[in-house]
């Protein structure tokens, strides 16, 4: 018997909007209000933003949310930054204004 024009059926091929979705709602349970930082903390953050890129260490990153990843780009200038996420490996750009907090894992 043949069975052509059937597929096998992949149950983590599914679309990336699924996994942007998923990863919105794990980030709604863990958020964040955001607080007032003085020039010291910002300063203190970059400091560890840029060690973290050169040595290539894994960092704890506070925004609306927490999460760990590693640091891939630093641009304390025009005010971003560009991140390896832990959990789905995605790329993500990010407002140095918009962190909170980031620590060396």
């Amino acid at each position: 018997m043949e069975y052509r024009g059937m597929k096998k059926w992949r149950p983590f091929a599914t679309m990336p909007e699924q996994y942007i979705g998923l990863k919105e709602m794990i980030n709604k349970q863990s958020e964040v209000a955001q607080p007032v930082l003085t020039e010291e903390q910002m300063e203190q953050m970059n400091f560890t933003l840029i060690e973290a890129l050169h040595t290539n260490k894994q960092v704890y990153l506070t925004y609306c949310i927490t999460e760990t990843g590693f640091i891939q780009f630093v641009d304390s200038l025009g005010d971003l930054f560009i991140f390896i996420d832990d959990v789905f490996e995605l790329k993500n750009k990010m407002r140095l204004s918009e962190l909170i907090d980031v620590r060396l894992a």
